[in-house]
């Protein structure tokens, strides 16, 4: 979901953690790859709250969607990776853009624009969803919450911010132009922290007298946590248990030192390298790579996120090309992989035991946690079922691979017993 831009990064980790070194070599050189590869996007850079917490920590700063963000930190992206998974990790993800629409028809509005059934949503629940064009493709994909039935909360991609804020004015200034009611407010004055892996609620709960036993995966609070008045929200682009806190940008400082000593050394600081391999480990798109303009929800195998009430009655962008492929079924689907060989990159070439071209690669790499390739992409349908033999084609020469269920590593959201 979250990055728009951050595949070209994972593969310049893919290459170095495929290296028989990488254990030892995989920090300096991935960081040096990155950049290189994003020294060319030049302009001045914004810095988040925490920029200089980042540097005194050892942060490797790079250069990313117009923000200098860590892209790790002393230890590997290999070791932070697994660290997550075994302990936790804090994520500074304040280049990310949260907003709220308000007004009594701020949910109408809102369902416009995104395949989610926005009004079934129980006040303080929210959902994945996917913003679509007219042609069904994909903007972006967001969290959505509905705090309350006339405040909707989100969060977009930091890479697709000027293209979604574009997006919702244009329509919102059409919406209000009939009588309709919403407003917006972009939340430029909040930090947006991610903390993540089996232990960020039992340090979270350090830190706030509300109980987070009862507080399930999706769901969503405004609530004290530090002494700062926070948007919490149960979710992650990890396939952790864990949290996205929004909080007051003066407070951001103060709390990101209070989870990481609460937490006595075991949760770490982690970059941009590490959370990529994660969201793949874990079967997340990456907006940019795994879903772009041209995809629909249903050939990214989104469909869930589609509400049942939407299919019935339609009223999104695209909903006549999305609603088809429903009843019909899409041409090509995106699926997993493991292979041997090299970990196959972004526009591998996918071939079928024949040798011909059946799809191509969006994402792949080499996963610190399973210790083999993984990598997802699109392939025709029919060809799409768990166990297909098929090629993946690296610098000219085809390896043998399988189509994986994914995700790869099971996802540990905290949802009722």
């Amino acid at each position: 979901m979250r990055g728009g831009g951050l595949w070209q990064l994972g593969q310049s980790i893919a290459r170095q953690l495929a290296r028989p070194d990488h254990k030892k070599s995989s920090s300096a050189a991935s960081a040096a790859a990155a950049r290189r590869y994003f020294a060319s996007g030049g302009g001045d850079l914004k810095k988040t709250v925490l920029y200089d917490f980042h540097v005194e920590h050892g942060g490797k700063m790079v250069p990313f969607a117009g923000w200098s963000m860590p892209i790790q930190y002393k230890d590997s992206i290999m070791d932070s990776t697994v660290n997550c998974r075994e302990n936790g990790s804090l994520f500074d993800v304040s280049h990310m853009c949260g907003l709220s629409l308000k007004g009594k028809d701020a949910i109408a509005f809102l369902e416009k624009l995104v395949i989610a059934d926005v009004a079934s949503l129980a006040p303080g629940t929210g959902s994945l969803t996917v913003f679509t064009n007219e042609k069904g493709g994909a903007i972006d994909d967001s969290v959505i919450t509905k705090v309350t039935e006339d405040h909707i909360y989100l969060v977009v991609n930091a890479g697709c911010r000027d293209k979604d804020l574009a997006h919702i004015e244009e329509h919102m200034k059409a919406f209000k132009a009939k009588g309709g009611d919403v407003a917006w407010h972009i939340h430029d004055e909040r930090s947006l922290l991610a903390l993540q892996g089996p232990l960020a609620a039992p340090v979270l709960q350090h830190l706030t007298k509300d109980d987070l036993s009862k507080f399930y995966f999706g769901e969503f609070r405004i609530l004290e946590i530090n002494g700062a008045t926070c948007f919490l929200t149960r979710t992650g682009y990890t396939g952790e248990d864990g949290f996205e806190i929004s909080v007051p940008s003066e407070n951001a400082l103060d709390l990101a030192k209070a989870l990481l000593e609460k937490s006595e050394g075991k949760i770490r600081l982690t970059g941009l390298g590490a959370r990529d391999s994660l969201r793949l480990e874990a079967g997340l798109c990456l907006y940019g790579n795994d879903m772009e303009q041209h995809i629909t929800p249903v050939e990214a195998g989104l469909t869930w996120a589609i509400g049942k009430r939407r299919r019935a009655e339609g009223g999104f962008l695209g909903a006549e090309v999305i609603l088809k492929q429903l009843a019909d079924g899409p041409t090509i689907r995106r699926v997993g992989f493991t292979s041997s060989g090299p970990p196959p990159r972004s526009h591998s070439e996918i071939q079928d035991a024949s040798g011909a071209n059946i799809g191509e690669v969006t994402s792949g790499g080499f996963s610190p946690c399973l210790k083999k390739n993984i990598s997802m992409g699109y392939v025709k349908s029919g060809l799409h079922k768990a166990g297909t033999n098929v090629k993946l084609v690296v610098r000219g020469k085809a390896y043998d691979g399988v189509v994986t269920k994914m995700p790869f590593v099971p996802t540990k959201y905290y949802k009722p017993s």
